[in-house]
């Protein structure tokens, strides 16, 4: 049993470790990103209905880059949290756990920090 408790501390940041509080986390950020899904709407239509260059002076603003950028950290952070409860619920072996929470948490940090790379490339370049 001792045993177990350990690897589920590992697999779970401590905030989240009784699950409570993951699901808090899960509901902060889903409400945190209703309001900063404005941006990404007003974002798609500058660049559907704008020029190339409107886009890129849209997102060279730096109120635009800072709701851009945290929209991108709330919906990867929030997505890794419902992988994460979607890997408990439905993958019985813990070591394939572990391993594919760690893979999930992994890949959603390199689509974060690429996302956030290409932003910051645009508001310096703009």
């Amino acid at each position: 049993m001792f045993d177990k408790l350990k690897q589920s501390a590992i697999i779970r940041p401590s905030f989240a470790a009784n699950g409570t509080g993951h699901w808090w986390l899960q509901r902060l950020t889903a409400v945190a990103l209703i309001p900063l899904s404005y941006w990404l709407l007003v974002l798609l239509d500058t660049s559907i209905n704008g020029s190339y260059q409107q886009t890129l002076d849209w997102l060279s603003s730096p109120i635009n880059t800072l709701a851009m950028m945290l929209w991108v950290i709330g919906v990867c952070y929030h997505s890794a949290l419902g992988l994460q409860v979607v890997i408990e619920d439905y993958i019985p072996t813990e070591s394939i756990q572990k391993w594919s929470i760690l893979g999930v948490q992994i890949m959603m940090s390199i689509i974060t920090m690429a996302s956030l790379t290409a932003l910051v490339q645009i508001f310096i370049a703009g």
